[in-house]
């Protein structure tokens, strides 16, 4: 047996990291529909209160707290895809190294 299989891990560790590099650069494409609403909201809420003249503290507030729950979720669930891949690896280890001491000589 030679390396374990982590292609499809590795391709799903480099895809939360593109997505975690676009919601560092304010994108909007790797949003979910929760965090996508909550940050139009704010922008909205906030055009609103500029038309007024007022002030945009809370809106501001709010649409940095909806990137960063982006960014919290994309970095836990990167964390989760190499926390499986590392599983996946010394499991393998474990049973090449299981196979080589079972030999008599």
């Amino acid at each position: 047996m030679g390396k374990p299989d982590t292609r499809r891990l590795d391709r799903e560790i480099h895809k939360a990291n593109r997505k975690l590099a676009a919601v560092r650069e304010r994108e909007l494409w790797p949003l979910d529909s929760r965090e996508r609403r909550a940050v139009m909201r704010a922008a909205a809420r906030g055009g609103y209160r500029l038309h007024r003249g007022e002030s945009t503290g809370r809106a501001e507030t709010a649409m940095d707290t909806a990137w960063q729950a982006a960014e919290t979720r994309l970095t836990a669930e990167i964390t989760a895809l190499q926390t499986e891949r590392q599983r996946i690896v010394t499991e393998a280890a474990k049973g090449k190294a299981a196979r080589k001491s079972s030999g008599w000589w």
